[in-house]
């Protein structure tokens, strides 16, 4: 079995791609896979984009071309959530930048991060993030990594009473501070929480998503390849056959399915630049989804590699 890259790189350049729904637009005759925000509602796409450094680029012509064919691709198949942060370098401008190049008007949930201390230093923030993005009311806010949480939590619920932005959460992907993270679950008015989980991570499942469920909360999952480590486990390694029954056609889809899968998950957000890789991770939220047993059997698969 090929690895992801080699596999995508071999079907890119074979006149059979148009064959493959996994890969190609086919993949519109499948459900689109949404999920339900518990505070509103409100439905959204099941993959998001992160976009720490892959987003992190100079201003080049080239670099943004390509990130144009990234989110054309991204929006084309679905796709809803983007989510960025003011320590993600040049992230939030390159992203306002393509995003204005579109040649057609995106169905985009702007969310992003205040990653400061002090109530006017958060305020400033959001307007940047804003200017930067290109949007002209933030659908998400989130406290970064829970600095200066209780600041600028309380901050970001005024703006949201105020209509001046939609929703409101925090976010971690660091293990250690699961414990204060929960304590902020339970006792906080949140909309959402965002936090690492995947096949090799899985702290997770024991308190924070039950807890999410319990109050209602959104969840967002950063690091579902947990930074490439899981296609180096898998590198060489082949799909398991039976992986057919949930309409999974590559190890990257075999990743987010396992994420999105659980009921408490609202939206995964891997990070691409390349276009091929977008389309690969975005046919993930089409199709089925594996049940509680088929779980239990692709977390037994991918330990035993």
């Amino acid at each position: 079995m090929f690895n992801r890259r080699h596999l995508i790189k071999t079907l890119a350049a074979s006149p059979l791609l148009t064959m493959l729904p996994a890969f190609s637009s086919a993949t519109s005759n499948m459900p689109q896979i949404l999920k339900t925000i518990p505070k509103s509602g409100e439905q959204i796409s099941a993959i998001g984009m992160g976009s720490y450094q892959t987003f992190n680029v100079t201003d080049s012509p080239a670099e943004l071309d390509n990130l144009l064919n990234v989110l054309s691709n991204f929006f084309n198949a679905g796709g809803q959530l983007i989510d960025s942060s003011p320590m993600y370098g040049n992230s939030e401008a390159t992203l306002g930048e393509v995003l204005s190049r579109l040649s057609f008007k995106p169905n985009l949930f702007a969310a992003s991060k205040v990653w400061t201390y002090g109530k006017q230093a958060g305020l400033d923030a959001v307007e940047v993030t804003e200017k930067r993005m290109k949007v002209d009311k933030m659908d998400l806010m989130q406290v970064h990594n829970l600095r200066d949480w209780k600041t600028q939590l309380a901050t970001l619920n005024e703006l949201k009473k105020s209509n001046q932005l939609r929703y409101t959460g925090i976010t971690t992907s660091f293990n250690g501070q699961y414990d204060d993270f929960e304590q902020v679950m339970k006792n906080e008015t949140l909309d959402f929480v965002q936090l690492n989980y995947n096949l090799s991570a899985r702290k997770a499942e024991k308190r924070l998503l039950p807890l999410a469920q319990e109050r209602g909360l959104a969840v967002i999952v950063n690091m579902p390849y947990e930074k490439g480590r899981l296609f180096r486990r898998t590198n060489g390694k082949a799909l398991p056959e039976w992986a057919k029954e949930f309409d999974c056609q590559s190890w990257a889809q075999f990743f987010l399915k396992f994420i999105i899968s659980h009921p408490a998950v609202t939206c995964a957000i891997p990070a691409t630049s390349k276009a091929h890789h977008m389309v690969d991770n975005m046919a993930a939220m089409t199709g089925r989804l594996p049940d509680l047993k088929m779980r239990k059997k692709m977390v037994e698969y991918f330990l035993s590699l």
